[in-house]
């Protein structure tokens, strides 16, 4: 019997070697593509994948900014990114997403003071209830409208560094999103509800934004040597719930321990986005594992995308 249960147990050990080796940790980014002379914007990168995306492009030879709201979290930030990468070239500018204000100020400093900018990751990402200093619903804002905006303010520079890259780091949660364009009029807002069911329907709501504005810009993008991608970096041991109740952030840690990638795997996807040769034929497409994947048709939708991006436009003041 003893012997029964040991090999059971070691099967079951075996089994979930191989599912977290495997499934789990995924694909890694295979590109040995140097970046000196290269000027990369990761914003959200105090913490998780962003930090490691921060990390890696600046072994890389790239100069990094770390764009991030907290001017305290981004500091040490920018002393772990030196430390770990061994490179001098990280600069930290502060930038808050849920501020239009401080989105503009940002841009304006950067092209100001940085004559190139190769890639833009839009890595900065909150599942939080309540609204913006703009008025708006805090994951719209965040999620979408700030990196929006950013977006756009930089395209520029993007499109005179050419070939360059967006890159929004986007969720397969976008799966189960829909935009209600009657609140976004009246409310400013994706959805009004602050239960947990209704929290992540709205954190799936603005991940289904990222991925529509990201098929909308590679058709603007058309003619330029600039190009987009989103992806679903996997579920990862990050601190996006750390706004959440406690009894959520109690349920989440073991699954976190067991089926959740850690940040180093969860960056794979985001880099592989950012440095992997030929992906331009690509633009505008969703990645998932460092593979170019298909989206339901809610997600490329040529009209919905369209008014997406005038709403967008209107409420961050560039129409």
């Amino acid at each position: 019997m003893s012997c029964c249960c040991l090999l059971v147990v070691g099967v079951l050990v075996g089994v979930a070697y191989v599912f977290h080796n495997v499934v789990v940790k995924g694909k890694q980014c295979t590109s040995r593509a140097k970046l000196h002379g290269k000027t990369v914007i990761v914003t959200g990168n105090n913490t998780g994948i962003g930090k490691s995306t921060a990390i890696d492009l600046a072994q890389r030879g790239a100069r990094v900014i770390l764009a991030c709201r907290s001017k305290q979290r981004g500091q040490a930030a920018l002393e772990e990114v030196k430390r770990e990468s061994g490179s001098n070239q990280v600069v930290f500018m502060q930038c808050d997403l849920g501020s239009l204000k401080s989105v503009r100020s940002f841009a304006e400093t950067f092209l100001k003071t940085e004559p190139r900018l190769d890639i833009l990751i839009n890595n900065a990402g909150i599942y939080m209830e309540g609204r913006t200093e703009d008025g708006l619903g805090m994951m719209f804002g965040v999620n979408h409208i700030g990196p929006f905006l950013l977006t756009n303010l930089l395209l520029e520079r993007l499109k005179e560094c050419g070939p360059s890259r967006v890159v929004n780091v986007c969720s397969s949660a976008h799966n189960v999103g829909h935009i209600d364009f009657d609140c976004l009029n009246k409310h400013k807002a994706l959805g009004l509800g602050t239960s947990f069911r209704e929290m992540c329907q709205i954190y799936s709501d603005s991940k289904l934004c990222n991925a529509l504005f990201t098929h909308e810009l590679a058709k603007r993008l058309q003619g330029t040597k600039v190009t987009c991608y989103s992806l679903h970096p996997g579920a990862i041991k990050t601190e996006l719930t750390r706004n959440t109740k406690p009894v959520v952030q109690m349920i989440m840690k073991p699954m976190m321990f067991f089926l959740f990638k850690n940040p180093v795997q969860g960056a794979q996807s985001t880099l592989h986005c950012a440095l992997q040769e030929g992906l331009e034929p690509l633009s505008g497409r969703y990645f998932s594992n460092c593979t170019v994947r298909q989206v339901y048709a809610k997600a490329k939708d040529d009209a919905t995308s369209k008014k997406l991006w005038e709403i967008s436009e209107r409420l961050c003041g560039l129409a």
